[in-house]
């Protein structure tokens, strides 16, 4: 493990800039932006575009992720277009029966929410939800207690993240994937908020499916993301029926030799036109990096970075997660009663401060290429509100 230093340099972010919302949507490196860019311009030479160029690349990302999430076998990762298009493919895969039910989390991201609800209408199927604790002590450790205890031998799938995306709680999903080991059931994981920021194992966590937007913390450009799927699904059928997901697409002579069989395992949920000349070397590039800096140096930095400002804001009164049941990349802060939540976050704006209002929190969210100065302007922000709320208190 190294101690990273500020990489503000590989981005093109002004410096009169303080960024605090990649979980919204993350700035491009420069090496991604000239991937993306040679992408592009190579449309103007379609001559030189060989039949081996629409697999060489995919195959380098897919090594790539897997040295990022710890996968041996890297067939079981592909391309796919959004976290639904994702999810949707698992979901179309798996045997249930009148009964079972499905547990989410509250308030996930609907992405992995829509289609449960579409097929526990047409199966009859039951969705439990599972809500934090109305308490602000020791929250995270009680909301994880409360999904392990929910969990039961009619539970036919887990579908979750790894953190909570308003406001970071972290999830245990070791704990969790024991649990369904015992009574047999699915873990669908939505990754999107943690991957490339904070360490995930699948060797350790062993999800069935794991799907995640390439936007965020991937750092990619819109409209990619990957997903790894398990044994599980090695004979569904996939969403979409294209020529590249057939046995020896491959073989473009023998293309109109139609094929019954798909790609082995994973390979048959990869997305139409996988091939994608300019986001697919883009996302390389960003993984490459992201595996260059290291995950788990990425969480330390984060961590290091907004340790002081949490501190500071729950003395100003603000309730943050316990630091063991939260992730460092994403920080939720739940301001004091009668605080505006949309009046911090015009003044954050005002100064070139950017943040994101999820729910009753201002969601910051953190990475290398902010700093201390960055802090500094933000706390500054937080405090001229919540001086003033606090003087006019008094004053009453």
């Amino acid at each position: 493990m190294k101690n990273l230093t500020c990489q503000k340099h590989l981005f093109s972010l002004p410096n009169e800039i303080s960024y605090f919302n990649n979980a919204y949507m993350a700035p491009s490196l420069k090496a991604v932006s000239a991937a993306g860019i040679a992408g592009v311009e190579q449309k103007n030479r379609p001559y030189e575009v060989l039949p081996t160029h629409f697999f060489e690349d995919t195959e380098a990302l897919r090594a790539e992720y897997a040295r990022l999430i710890n996968v041996t076998d890297p067939q079981r990762i592909v391309t796919i277009p959004s976290v639904s298009y994702g999810i949707a493919n698992a979901a179309r895969n798996i045997d249930f029966e009148p009964g079972d039910e499905i547990l989410l989390i509250d308030e996930q991201f609907p992405s992995n929410v829509y289609v449960w609800q579409r097929l526990a209408k047409e199966q009859a199927l039951s969705i439990r939800v599972v809500a934090p604790p109305e308490t602000s002590e020791h929250r995270g450790k009680a909301w994880n207690e409360r999904i392990l205890a929910a969990i039961s031998p009619q539970t036919k799938v887990v579908a979750m993240a790894q953190v909570h995306w308003a406001d970071g709680t972290l999830f245990d999903l070791e704990a969790i994937r024991r649990r369904t080991h015992e009574t047999k059931s699915l873990l669908i994981i939505d990754g999107t908020q943690s991957v490339g920021a904070l360490p995930f194992n699948v060797a350790t966590i062993q999800p069935d499916a794991l799907v995640c937007a390439g936007y965020k913390w991937l750092m990619g450009g819109y409209s990619l993301g990957l997903a790894y799927y398990g044994e599980y699904f090695d004979q569904g059928t996939p969403i979409e029926e294209n020529w590249m997901n057939r046995h020896e697409s491959e073989n473009f002579a023998g293309l109109v030799n139609y094929q019954e069989k798909y790609q082995e395992g994973a390979l048959r949920y990869e997305v139409g036109e996988h091939s994608n000349f300019i986001l697919i070397p883009m996302l390389k590039a960003a993984i490459t990096q992201i595996n260059e800096w290291g995950v788990a140096n990425i969480q330390a930095y984060t961590q290091a970075l907004t340790q002081a400002m949490v501190t500071r804001l729950r003395v100003k009164g603000c309730w943050i997660e316990d630091e063991n049941h939260r992730a460092a990349h994403i920080i939720g802060v739940h301001l004091p009663n009668g605080v505006d939540v949309a009046h911090v976050k015009d003044l954050l704006t005002s100064q070139q401060v950017y943040v994101s209002v999820r729910g009753h929190s201002i969601r910051i969210s953190s990475h290398v290429y902010n700093n201390e100065e960055d802090i500094q302007k933000l706390l500054t922000c937080f405090e001229q509100v919540l001086d003033s709320k606090a003087a006019t208190s008094t004053e009453r």
